[in-house]
């Protein structure tokens, strides 16, 4: 097919598909509004163009806050990890090659679509180290941590162990306290599902409290299993690896694409950020927060929401229907809501003191578009508790072109907020404004 046929036809998809009729906070909280479903062979597509930000702008902060350039210049920054001892680790990375001809027109067509959004760069393999040693909340110091490695994205410390999740693979490697980069090479703790095809590639990973287990998120292969159930073992899944031999189990599925996790600081529970389906409509599905239930179904492909069944999936199962859960907390459709932070040492101004902060990469599947912004959900006896609240907006200009999107969240040790943009290829410090 040639070149030129093709740009036409993103194009042509670029100016097609419905309208939302209800606004994104229909479908936030914890009853969401969820309207029929509206289906098409070409669906919505509307991508705000990826451009960066100019010489001296950033993101507008809310009432009573700040925001500064952390470090600059990075290569697609995707994810976050605080070392004890202050220093600021970053996943650059973006997702791995996938083989020629993998899912035919449609395939190539969305390839362009996410590129068109930023997404097309090779990945940079690494993680980099950044340190603010004067409290500034400027990263002075920078260095490579760790290289050639899989498209990686989650991280975790084990007492002198740093596991770091591939987009292929939890690997093992050796750390001690203060070291800037290490050399030596790391070790295979578990295999995760992986290619060739790998849809949902970011693998994100968090420890127990007690330092004996792992715990995975494993996006789906595809948007509602069009490949077939048998290219989705294990995915669409939180799993639990055991850290000493690597055994793994399914610890909770039938969720799309789980990307943020965190432990909720009052109840101890595993909580994560879940990106629902596509192609059924601007105003569907919301994304979620949910806690965690050991054993749990959350209906992904055959439901969402509970038991609201998506008839492209076939056959259909009503026995998982039946038992999916209902998560606890919506964060608008196609919001892309990926980070996920609890304020637990946040010196942020009370508002922002006890609940969850939640980076929102934005929507391609919506009119008009949803999501680009981080926002915070309060919590009260270790459950939501009321409306998200804007803590950094103005990533989409007036044209609607994103000069950033934001991923990845984190407290730092100062208790100030960083924010990994990897259209902006920096991390942003939001903080008390003084």
């Amino acid at each position: 097919m040639r070149a030129s046929f093709l740009a036409f036809l993103l194009l042509a998809l670029a100016g097609c598909g419905e309208e939302a009729s209800l606004p994104v906070g229909a479908g936030t909280g914890p009853n969401p509004q969820l309207p029929a479903p509206r289906s098409s062979w070409i669906p919505t597509v509307n991508i705000a163009p990826a451009r960066g930000w100019p010489e001296g702008a950033a993101p507008a902060p809310a009432e009573g806050l700040r925001v500064q350039s952390f470090a600059a210049g990075l290569d697609h920054p995707r994810w976050l990890y605080l070392l004890p001892n202050g220093d600021v680790l970053v996943a650059e990375s973006n997702a791995p090659p996938k083989p020629e001809g993998s899912g035919g027109i449609r395939g190539w067509v969305m390839r362009q679509v996410m590129a068109r959004a930023g997404a097309g760069v090779p990945s940079a393999n690494r993680i980099t180290l950044l340190r603010d040693a004067d409290g500034d909340g400027v990263a002075e110091t920078r260095t490579v941590f760790l290289e050639g490695l899989t498209s990686p994205f989650g991280m975790a410390l084990v007492g002198e162990d740093l596991f770091v999740a591939n987009a292929n693979a939890v690997v093992r490697f050796p750390y001690r306290t203060g070291e800037t980069r290490i050399a030596t090479p790391g070790e295979v703790l578990a295999p995760l599902p992986g290619g060739p095809i790998n849809h949902h590639w970011t693998k994100n990973i968090v420890a127990s409290a007690n330092g004996t287990k792992l715990y995975a998120s494993i996006g789906s292969n595809s948007n509602v299993a069009e490949r077939g159930m048998e290219a989705e073992t294990d995915r669409a899944a939180i799993l639990e690896v055991d850290i000493r031999t690597g055994g793994r189990r399914v610890f909770a599925s039938g969720l799309r694409n789980p990307v943020g996790m965190a432990w909720e600081p009052e109840s101890g529970r595993l909580w994560t950020t879940v990106n629902e389906r596509d192609e059924i409509g601007s105003d569907l599905v919301p994304d979620y927060m949910t806690s965690v239930q050991e054993g749990g179904f959350y209906g992904w492909p055959y439901s969402y929401y509970g038991q609201h069944v998506d008839d492209r999936v076939q056959p259909p199962r009503p026995d998982l229907v039946a038992r999916a859960i209902v998560p606890d907390y919506a964060l608008g459709p196609h919001t892309a809501s990926l980070g996920l932070a609890f304020a637990t040492g946040s010196r942020l101004p009370p508002p922002f003191r006890e609940g969850a902060f939640i980076g929102q990469h934005g929507s391609w599947n919506r009119r008009p578009p949803s999501g680009y912004k981080v926002v915070f959900v309060p919590f009260a006896d270790g459950k939501p508790n009321g409306p998200p609240v804007d803590v950094l907006t103005g990533f989409l200009d007036a044209d609607g072109h994103a000069l950033g999107r934001p991923v990845g969240v984190a407290i730092d040790r100062q208790g100030g907020l960083l924010v990994a943009d990897d259209v902006g290829n920096r991390i942003w410090r939001v903080s008390a404004a003084r």
